[in-house]
């Protein structure tokens, strides 16, 4: 399992526009092969900024067949007006966990 972390800073004032933007453009990602999970979430001290985490079953799931298909570049044509600058998006794997049960 892969991490992508994707920080996206929108344009101030056009926030609800992505959040509505997002609710459409998620399809894109449910229905890529090898997408597992996602969340976005709304920076509290920073309101233009949002953290998307995906888990990709492999990182070639979503740096070769979600960036290199016809569902990202729909991706971007609903959400990129939007952002203020390019997202910085970077991959992670699992080395620890916390939390009631683990170990």
């Amino acid at each position: 399992m892969v991490l992508e972390r994707a920080l996206i800073t929108v344009t101030p004032g056009r926030e609800q526009e992505f959040e509505q933007a997002f609710r459409t453009a998620r399809a894109q990602l449910e229905g890529s092969p090898g997408f597992v999970s996602g969340t976005l979430s709304r920076g509290v001290e920073s309101p233009s900024t949002y953290l998307l985490l995906v888990e990709w079953q492999t990182l070639e799931d979503h740096t070769e067949g979600f960036r290199g298909s016809p569902a990202f570049t729909e991706w971007r044509r609903l959400l990129g007006p939007l952002f203020a600058d390019a997202p910085t998006v970077e991959h992670y794997t699992q080395v620890s966990t916390a939390g009631p049960g683990a170990r």
